[in-house]
């Protein structure tokens, strides 16, 4: 991200958390907003949930805001379009406008936090909340608690919260508030859906074994460097295409050094992998990488449609990415183009051999969810909305799709049809599938773990997670570990943090910086206050642990 970009959140961010203190300090009504209030203007609520018909127990209408699926995106401008939500529409009876931020990771940050500051707000909004501090968010009247809403509108997911404690505290807060409708699954493999790929056919062309070891990385990438496994003549092989956001995902080379990108535990410290001595390992690997032409030069300024190009153009020999949308998505488009192609999983590196790399793993609950404004008009009516997707019927159809078109039942159980797997558009069973469901995305509904197979049916997918699920992934933080104070805190402190650390990591890498100025880099991290973070997070989790 750019700093000029990154300035422009922070702007943002501090915008929102000072009118989070004001709104606290001032707040002398019940709807949470101080009447007198100069800003009293900016919380009107957008045209939200209109009244339904007589009877009625869904809203007539309601505004959703949700990030689109990229796979979605390559058909549709939005999810209106999608044939799922046009069902929903028949049985429901409930018209839905969606609001999709512009494409991108940076973009949606930037838009949810000028949305959250601004006031002015969606009847629903879908996000990754435990990472967007939903205590605050609830105190200071932007979204609704919804403990008692799902209790009183909400059947379904009352009675899985019932029938499985586990799930109620997964996605209640240290503060005691659900403040989402959840994705929820219950399979752990079916969500290890990032690891590390690589090119089997140029293994093979180069008679190398799928490498193990950092060892063994450096010596592939360095054959895919200089043995034409491409086979035009040129040294223009992309040995590994290295990403930020796809070390934040799964850890793939800095787990093998016993950290991670974040905050993390281990015996019950928490601990922050950046400051760690083993992150100057990890920044010496990638940065002996880098100058001896192993990972692309231009990772900084490549996004994954370039990543994407590399290589379905025969040039990108490995790189960490998604089961579906990547692995299972190039086998796809290149099975007619290339047979010869083949790109399969492979483990998470360890140093030497040694002890199991840490990797992520995909819990039954991820944070992510469907949050209802506190502006919007009809709560109890947008619950029972959103609740089902938690029935029997709701979650076949966010699943599967429509029946008939998507899927077809044989012997009473749903299999996707041709339409999916073999589109004649030639999408990928992603891309397709992405027209008619949110499986390959993630709502407030129960995944099907049977749908995820289905969709990943090829044997390069399901090896591919089959392999990845094998690391460490006992490190992982609970989601939603902090109070409201603490979520302001914590705010306040990771937004300059997070600029500094990943500015310095890319310098680092690329030799803009000399890794003789790690100390100085540990230096700044701690007067930016990464302690008092780290201490945030340990007494939140300690208290985690207690409940």
């Amino acid at each position: 991200m750019k700093l000029s970009k990154k300035k422009g959140l922070l702007t943002v961010m501090s915008v929102f958390m000072l009118g989070s203190l004001t709104i606290a300090c001032s707040n002398t009504s019940n709807s949470g907003v101080n009447e007198s209030s100069p800003a009293k203007e900016s919380t009107k609520p957008l045209d939200t949930a209109k009244e339904p018909s007589a009877g009625s127990k869904y809203p007539a209408s309601l505004t959703y805001w949700v990030s689109m699926n990229t796979d979605a995106a390559v058909s549709i401008k939005s999810y209106s379009e999608m044939a799922l939500y046009k069902q929903l529409e028949k049985v429901t009876g409930t018209k839905v406008e969606f609001q999709h931020p512009p494409a991108g990771e940076a973009n949606t940050k930037d838009q949810f936090n000028l949305m959250m500051a601004s006031g002015r707000l969606p009847d629903v909004i879908y996000n990754q909340w435990s990472a967007n501090f939903p205590d605050r968010a609830i105190k200071d009247g932007r979204i609704l608690r919804l403990n008692e809403i799902i209790e009183k509108n909400a059947p379904n997911l009352s009675k899985l919260l019932k029938d499985k404690p586990n799930i109620r505290k997964a996605i209640t807060s240290d503060d005691g508030n659900i403040y989402a409708f959840p994705l929820i699954a219950s399979d752990p493999q079916v969500f290890v859906y990032h690891g590390l790929m690589i090119r089997k056919d140029w293994l093979d062309k180069l008679n190398l074994q799928s490498p193990n070891t950092i060892e063994d990385w450096e010596k592939v990438l360095t054959a895919f460097r200089d043995g034409d496994p491409n086979g035009n003549g040129k040294k223009d092989e992309i040995p590994f295409f290295y990403r930020q956001t796809d070390q934040e995902s799964s850890y793939a080379f800095i787990g093998a050094f016993g950290i991670t990108t974040g905050f993390y535990q281990d015996a019950g410290l928490v601990k922050y992998g950046p400051v760690q001595p083993k992150y100057k390992d990890f920044l010496t690997l990638m940065n002996k990488w880098y100058k001896a032409g192993l990972i692309d030069k231009d990772y900084l300024t490549s996004d994954p449609k370039i990543r994407d190009g590399k290589m379905l153009d025969n040039q990108l020999g490995s790189m960490a990415g998604w089961v579906g949308s990547s692995l299972g998505a190039y086998m796809q488009l290149k099975k007619d183009k290339d047979p010869n192609f083949k790109l399969i999983g492979v483990p998470f590196p360890s140093i030497n051999g040694g002890s199991k790399p840490i990797s992520t793993v995909g819990v039954p609950i991820d944070g992510s969810g469907a949050a209802i404004s506190a502006s919007a008009k009809n709560p109890e009516k947008i619950a029972a909305w959103l609740d089902f997707g938690y029935s029997k019927e709701g979650a076949l159809m966010y699943n599967f799709g429509v029946e008939g078109q998507s899927y077809s039942l044989v012997n009473g159980k749903p299999q996707y049809t041709d339409l999916i797997l073999k589109n004649p558009n030639k999408l990928s069973v992603s891309q397709a599938l992405a027209l008619y469901s949110l499986e390959t995305s993630g709502g407030p509904f129960l995944v099907d773990a049977d749908a995820d197979r289905q969709w990943h049916n090829d044997k390069e997918q399901a090896d591919a997670m089959a392999t990845w699920i094998v690391a460490d992934h006992s490190k992982q933080l609970p989601n939603s570990l902090l109070n409201a104070d603490e979520q302001a805190k914590f705010a306040s402190i990771m937004a300059d943090l997070n600029t500094y650390k990943n500015e310095m990591t890319n310098k680092f890498i690329m030799g803009i910086e000399p890794l003789s100025k790690f100390d100085d880099y540990i230096q700044t991290l701690t007067k930016l206050k990464i302690e008092d973070a780290v201490k945030l997070n340990q007494a939140a989790y300690d208290r985690y642990m207690k409940k």
